[in-house]
């Protein structure tokens, strides 16, 4: 009989008190910076979008102010694009996706849409390269009035005064190795739950939402970033993920039964990306860009079909 391995982190069956978070938070190490990375490259966007701070996060001795970057001129007659990056803190392509596309479209949409970009929603966790914040809390998960974590709190206070503004939101993700290595055995750890191995799907894909159904808008994306890197196939079931494919490279579920990021908005236009930077076929370099080309292409499609 195989004996499937338990984190070491607390004890079987049983979920994790704050003694347990508090170690988990101290096993996790810092290795790269907000303040290089994120902080500096939104100082030299500076010229040519407005720059605020949204929030402010303390985290043992550390600081992180929460920043978003939006279109010079804001027109409060025309609709508004959110593009969120770092939801998850260890899924690079989205933090640098998000800043490359704001580096390289900064004119294109004057007077034609509202842009507002949050780079990286969670600085902590982007440092240690780990899903959870600070408080071993999947953001991702908690975008609803009752949710956890200031780092949801923080972008639903800045989304609110727009509501039924929005026409579009990208929540740019990534997959990793790690998601089965670490992350999955964590949360069942940290759930008193029996961690169950699963399978990671080779290639980019999106989420889309059951109650917010666009096949047409997932499948431009699609096509085009198809032309930047390979879309990960479905399994021998039709599934990923245990979800079920509905059009080449998209998977669709109810977005608000786990409460994420994506359904913060109300907008029409709604989309999950998920990059694989580990796959033998593609690069992180090409992930990034794959993020860029499916934010243009969000707002292209959008505004065309408003």
């Amino acid at each position: 009989m195989t004996v499937k391995p338990f984190y070491p982190i607390g004890t079987p069956g049983k979920p994790w008190t704050a003694a347990e978070k508090q170690q988990w938070r101290e096993s996790q190490t810092r290795f790269r910076s907000y303040e290089t990375d994120v902080l500096q490259a939104i100082d030299a966007l500076k010229p040519r979008y407005d720059v605020s701070q949204y929030g402010e996060l303390h985290y043992g001795d550390q600081t992180f102010p929460l920043m978003a970057v939006k279109t010079q001129n804001w027109d409060d007659s025309l609709p508004v694009a959110l593009i969120t990056g770092g939801v998850h803190g260890y899924e690079t392509s989205g933090v640098m996706g998000a800043l490359s596309f704001l580096s390289e479209y900064q004119n294109e949409y004057a007077g034609k849409i509202n842009i507002l970009v949050v780079p990286c929603v969670s600085p902590w966790a982007y440092e240690h390269i780990t899903r959870w914040t600070y408080d071993a809390v999947d953001t991702n998960r908690q975008f609803y009035p009752q949710g956890e974590g200031e780092e949801a709190r923080a972008l639903m206070a800045l989304a609110a005064p727009l509501k039924g503004k929005f026409l579009l939101h990208v929540d740019l993700h990534e997959t990793t190795d790690s998601d089965e290595s670490e992350f999955r055995p964590a949360k069942a750890a940290r759930d008193g739950e029996a961690f169950e191995p699963g399978t990671i799907p080779d290639g980019y894909y999106l989420v889309s939402d059951t109650q917010n159904s666009r096949l047409d808008f997932q499948a431009a994306i699609i096509a085009a970033v198809e032309k930047v890197t390979h879309i990960a196939p479905a399994d021998k079931n039709g599934n990923m993920l245990d979800y079920p494919v509905v059009s080449h490279g998209v998977v669709e579920y109810d977005n608000n039964a786990y409460h994420l990021c994506a359904t913060l908005t109300g907008a029409p236009f709604t989309t999950t990306t998920e990059v694989y930077p580990d796959s033998p076929d593609t690069t992180p370099e090409a992930c990034t860009r794959a993020q860029v080309v499916t934010v243009h292409t969000a707002i292209e499609f959008a505004l065309a079909h408003a």
